[in-house]
């Protein structure tokens, strides 16, 4: 049995040189969001959910993007609204959001 019940992996990787990168597309920002949410919800800790940052998941074409344990789904994110749509479909009622899947 895993620590927690879903571990959440954001990408906040800042490449040299400008290039392109998830933490230029606010990953960090949107992170410390969805953990503070996760926590608001009292839904975090042992047994629960864990937020956490990552450096560089290799998807950068693709990003921002998290990875959620233990299924291994990955999905792109925009802004907020993807963000509570993520925890509310698939962290607390485990129903993927097929729209944000990469």
């Amino acid at each position: 049995m895993s620590h927690y019940k879903k571990h959440v992996f954001f990408c906040i990787n800042q490449r040299d040189n400008n290039a392109e990168c998830c933490a230029q597309c606010g990953a960090s920002e949107l992170q410390a969001y969805a953990k503070q949410k996760i926590k608001n919800l009292k839904k975090n800790g042992p047994g629960k959910i864990r937020i956490n940052r990552a450096g560089c998941l290799d998807r950068c074409d693709e990003g921002p993007v998290m990875v959620i344990y233990p299924e291994g789904i990955w999905y792109r994110y925009v802004d907020q609204q993807d963000i509570d749509e993520i925890i509310d479909s698939h962290l607390l009622h485990d129903r993927h959001v097929e729209r944000l899947k990469i």
